[in-house]
């Protein structure tokens, strides 16, 4: 019989939260094994990947903050320091810029391979990190000492928590039997990299059209962007589908060619927009992150970031327990941490689905409201920073990880101290 391997986290998915958090760890005295099915090429193409995050300053600090900013340099990312958002056939429009809130950039656009990779090579050499893949789970058992894995292979482990990392169709939440709420919001978000005639001044863009937003995002190369463009499912295939002169033309139209031209590079995918919120993101022994715990909507690219923050806001719970003698697994230690993320990602939730609401239909007397609610946002200085730095991760109560004065130290009170005491 195979022995039985025991660790103190074992965390279920290497993509980028659960390698985040793996990473966020490495400097403790914790055992944490990391379970993968399959890890990334690490040979980038000369077209870019069709999934990309739009990092904000939070996440950039975490990812500096767990040793992986410079692989992510290393490879190709591109800042963006104004954005754009507008409606089609209409006078509405807002605009945001670095400058204005004394910052060098609004955030990064980066595929979402190069932050894996980067995650990777972070946690490389880590004492106390295992990487286990290709592997999968079989089994999940847990009671009153600890929980118990099985993997595919037979391999048997044993962990005082269980971390499910493993995305929106999470099998350890499944496992767990922890009911979703979910809806489906009947659109499907098109994903492709286009170059464009006019550069894109790292700009980031996003206009609103009848059928749903379109978004520009600023790629490392002067004339190339990565779009996310939700739509109709119906449409999404159609457009998926049909020939790259005729998507070229559709897509430049639906951008009131803003970019001029813009031309199709590479595979068109399209993605089933679902937004979901587990009623438990802790149990005994286990605990979700990311979109095993929530998806949103894509509109605002907060998806990435929520997951990031839940990974840092985790590891800040985790190593305090640790460091005040406590059982890292249990539900009663896990509370500060479950509270915390899903009143963020409650909230997050209820801003897409308003945002989602407000920017759809085509009605005159709406789009008048729209218009004329968009252009005075945009002469409201003060709501207007106000929007932006919550987005850009300046705001809020954040993790240690995230903020600019974090040191290794910070992680053992901070935030989720405060958040406990609050609580």
């Amino acid at each position: 019989m195979m022995q039985m391997q025991n660790v103190d986290v074992v965390i279920v998915g290497g993509g980028m939260v659960g390698l985040g958090l793996a990473a966020a760890l490495k400097h403790s005295a914790l055992k944490v094994l990391v379970v993968e099915g399959q890890l990334p090429d690490p040979q980038l193409g000369e077209v870019a990947d069709n999934r990309v995050s739009a990092l904000s300053l939070a996440s950039q600090q975490i990812l500096r903050h767990v040793g992986a900013w410079d692989g992510i340099e290393a490879r190709r990312l591109q800042a963006y320091d104004k954005m754009a958002v507008w409606e089609q056939d209409s006078f509405g429009h807002i605009d945001f810029d670095a400058a204005s809130l004394r910052q060098a950039n609004l955030g990064h656009i980066v595929e979402n391979r190069v932050i894996q990779l980067a995650l990777l090579e972070a946690i490389e050499g880590a004492s106390n990190i295992q990487l286990l893949t290709p592997a999968r789970a079989k089994s999940l058992q847990s009671g009153p000492a600890g929980a118990l894995l099985l993997l595919e292979d037979g391999q048997a482990i044993s962990a005082k928590l269980v971390v499910a990392a493993d995305g929106a169709h999470s099998w350890v939440r499944r496992q767990a039997d922890i009911p979703l709420t979910s809806w489906d919001y009947g659109h499907h978000a098109l994903v492709a990299t286009v170059r464009c005639a006019e550069p894109h001044e790292a700009v980031a863009r996003q206009i609103f059209t009848p059928d749903g937003p379109l978004a520009f995002l600023p790629l490392w190369q002067e004339n190339l962007c990565s779009i996310v463009w939700s739509l109709p499912a119906a449409r999404a295939e159609a457009l998926c589908t049909c020939d790259d002169e005729q998507f070229n033309r559709q897509l430049t139209a639906a951008f009131d060619a803003r970019l001029g031209l813009c031309k199709v590079e590479g595979p068109r995918s399209a993605i089933p927009l679902t937004a979901r919120y587990a009623r438990d993101f802790a149990r005994e022994r286990l605990v979700l992150v990311g979109d095993a715990a929530h998806t949103i909507h894509p509109l605002a690219g907060q998806g990435v970031n929520l997951g990031l923050l839940d990974a840092a806001a985790l590891a800040e719970q985790i190593l305090q327990n640790h460091a005040a003698g406590e059982d890292i697994g249990l539900l009663a230690n896990l509370r500060s941490y479950e509270r915390w993320r899903k009143s963020e990602a409650a909230r997050m939730l209820a801003a897409m689905e308003g945002l989602k609401r407000l920017f759809s239909g085509a009605n005159p007397l709406k789009k008048l409201v729209r218009g004329v609610g968009l252009r005075a946002a945009n002469l409201l200085t003060p709501f207007k920073e106000g929007v932006i730095r919550a987005a850009m991760g300046l705001e809020g109560e954040l993790p240690a990880l995230a903020r600019p004065d974090w040191t290794v130290a910070a992680t053992k009170g901070s935030a989720m101290q405060a958040k406990g005491e609050k609580n």
